[in-house]
């Protein structure tokens, strides 16, 4: 009986003390309660510390940086749920002991738990952060010495001219024929300058023949680490002005420039407006640098006999073969006239040939061949050497496979100057136009279309990009498949911010490709038009940041189209085709397709359906009679006149 008594008399002086005894006293009546607090608030911490993890771990995904707060506090709650699983460890065992009575627990524990828990209690308190991340400012571009980079006497000279007047100019004008290198010194000056930390930021854009002001305005406000609060161009650039305004010493790099321009349309501050922005642009006509009021004018030459072979060796993988096959090879490298682009160009193309000097001596020989190609005046000296690269596409190839090839690459000059194109939509055209017939699925012509750019990739013909989904054209590779395709077989219209429809003097059956890009929203499309050899025909609308109406286009534009194959639209509204029983691909971008069964029923051929963000009506009864499709995609698709779309079970078989 004295047994029981006792812990209850203890219970009940330790409630009546509680507010009055000393805490020294409150640690040896009240362990109970202090263990109760700890372990609650301990646990507490542990589920708060794993949301915060679980947040940061998001942010880190999205490239975010965190915020110092919140990894201070990660640091303090970690360190303190390290120090009190000691603490855990002891309280479990106490709790072994069962038969001790409770006013002998070891008073020590009592006060070491006792004084943790105010430190676990602030740490909750200061746990509610509104946001772990935030998007950081780039440092700028991480510049990397390119492989294709010669360090010539010429850019040697022009990179330290450069690098000299930046102490004393704010802006600079560097000019030079086309393929001569300008791109790549460009970038090479960008790294020196971070190197040595000449600068607080460094960016670099492409402004090509036709500038997109917004893709522009988006890359340097990345770098400034902008999030613009207003959509208008004008709106954007005070914007950009503003925060670009608030860095001590930037270097803005401007590649690729064909006329006047003025900076503060992009938003770019410049004498006045920020006295610490120097500019390097790069252009193909002096006269650019000169309308632009460049301080310092700087020539960038093509290399000298000696560097241009050293390149042609490195690139050909000809260093320590005999004197005779590096002599015939010697003559081919010269052909390339000093041009850095074409000598990678045409020494990549001919790697292969490794030690064959039969192969070599052949190779020189169809240099002579086209000599009739030196008056061409559309690029000049690396005309030549860039047709050869392309008509070796067929070495080591199949004739069919190597046709192929070229037209995956003339496919890729259908899409816009300096245009990152995504090698998905490219598959789909090249499917469309009937590439690789002897690959029998889809993903038999995937992966065939997927070496073909390679090669080209590999023989310097297209470029990679940042990301591994997309590919790029060299602008004077481009204007390269535009001579091409002027005179071929093949025959390409490419236009870009299109005002009106193309008047042209000749009709309009001799192209099989057109790319008309920007369609301005005042264009009138014909009713019809005769496109007897038409098989790819894309159509873009100009981005418009007011959100104005689609294009609307009529459906008897297309009547005429009988030989379509490839048809992409974007921001375009139409009710119909008529008489496309040879479409193979249709591939729509916020688009508002009408009726879409019904045109359905013409499309017999169809194989590629992709509608991105494209408003459609219910298709699915149509879809299953369209035996031969065998690409399906419907990305965020929106349905008029159903809540959802319905997909019959059959399609989603085949």
């Amino acid at each position: 009986m004295a047994e029981s008594i006792a812990p209850t008399a203890v219970k009940i002086v330790g409630n009546q003390a509680k507010e009055y005894i000393s805490p020294y006293l409150r640690y040896f009546f009240c362990y109970g309660e202090i263990v109760e607090d700890f372990t609650n608030q301990r646990n507490a911490l542990k589920l708060r510390k794993q949301r915060v993890d679980t947040h940061v771990d998001e942010a880190t995904k999205q490239m975010e940086l965190i915020h110092k707060d919140v990894e201070d506090w990660l640091r303090r709650a970690e360190k303190e749920l390290e120090e009190t699983q000691n603490l855990e460890d002891e309280i479990d065992r106490v709790n072994c002991f069962q038969w001790c009575p409770q006013w002998g627990w070891p008073y020590c524990l009592s006060k070491k738990l006792a004084e943790k828990t105010p430190i676990i209690s602030e740490l909750l308190e200061t746990s509610n952060f509104a946001q772990v991340g935030y998007r950081g400012s780039l440092q700028g571009i991480e510049f990397i010495t390119s492989t294709h980079f010669m360090d010539s006497k010429s850019s040697k000279s022009a990179l330290n001219q450069i690098m000299e007047a930046m102490k004393a100019v704010n802006m600079i004008g560097l000019y030079g024929m086309p393929g001569v290198g300008k791109t790549t010194l460009a970038q090479e000056i960008g790294k020196h300058a971070g190197e040595q930390k000449l600068f607080d930021k460094v960016v670099m854009f492409t402004m090509s023949q036709n500038p997109n002001i917004n893709n522009i305005q988006d890359k340097v406000a990345d770098v400034f680490g902008l999030k613009f609060q207003t959509s208008s161009p004008e709106g954007r650039a005070e914007e950009l002005l503003k925060s670009m305004q608030r860095v001590n010493k930037i270097l803005v790099i401007v590649d690729d420039l064909w006329e006047e321009f003025k900076w503060k349309i992009l938003g770019i501050p410049f004498g006045d407006d920020h006295k610490g922005c120097k500019i390097l642009l790069t252009t193909r006509r002096q006269q650019v640098c000169t309308k632009m009021n460049c301080q310092e004018e700087i020539q960038l030459g093509i290399l000298s006999e000696d560097e241009a072979w050293v390149l042609f060796r490195d690139q050909a993988g000809l260093e320590g073969n005999s004197f005779a096959l590096n002599n015939e090879a010697k003559k081919v490298a010269a052909q390339c006239k000093g041009l850095p682009l074409a000598i990678v160009v045409v020494a990549k193309a001919l790697k292969c040939l490794s030690l064959d000097l039969n192969g070599w001596r052949t190779v020189n020989q169809r240099f002579k061949d086209s000599r009739h190609l030196d008056n061409e005046e559309v690029l000049g000296d690396v005309l030549r050497p860039l047709k050869f690269s392309y008509d070796y596409l067929k070495k080591g190839n199949s004739q069919m496979t190597g046709n192929d090839i070229q037209m995956c690459f003339l496919l890729c000059s259908l899409f816009p100057e300096d245009f990152e194109i995504p090698i998905e939509q490219l598959i789909m055209c090249g499917i469309g136009v009937g590439l690789f017939p002897n690959a029998n699925s889809i993903e038999e012509k995937r992966n065939e279309m997927v070496m073909a750019l390679k090669k080209l990739k590999k023989s310097g013909l297209l470029l990679g990009t940042d990301d591994a989904k997309r590919i790029r054209m060299h602008d004077v590779v481009r204007d390269f498949a535009h001579w091409l395709t002027s005179i071929g077989e093949n025959r390409f219209m490419v236009r870009d911010k299109v005002k009106k429809w193309p008047d042209m003097v000749e009709n309009f059956e001799c192209y099989t490709g057109i790319a008309l890009w920007n369609c301005s929203s005042n264009i009138k499309f014909p009713d019809k038009v005769e496109f007897s050899k038409l098989k790819t025909l894309f159509l873009k609308r100009e981005w418009n940041w007011r959100g104005d109406d689609l294009l609307v286009v009529s459906s008897t534009f297309f009547e005429e189209m009988r030989t379509l194959q490839v048809l992409y639209l974007k921001h375009f509204s139409l009710k119909g085709f008529h008489s496309l029983s040879n479409l193979k691909t249709l591939w729509c971008e916020f688009c508002k397709l009408e009726n879409v069964s019904s045109f359905l029923m013409n499309m017999r051929n169809l194989e590629i359906l992709a509608l991105i963000d494209t408003e459609i009506d219910e298709i699915s009864e149509e879809l299953v009679k369209l035996s031969t499709l065998k690409y399906l995609r419907l990305s965020f698709a929106q349905f008029y006149g159903e809540s959802e779309i319905r997909i019959h079970p059959s399609l989603l078989l085949r």
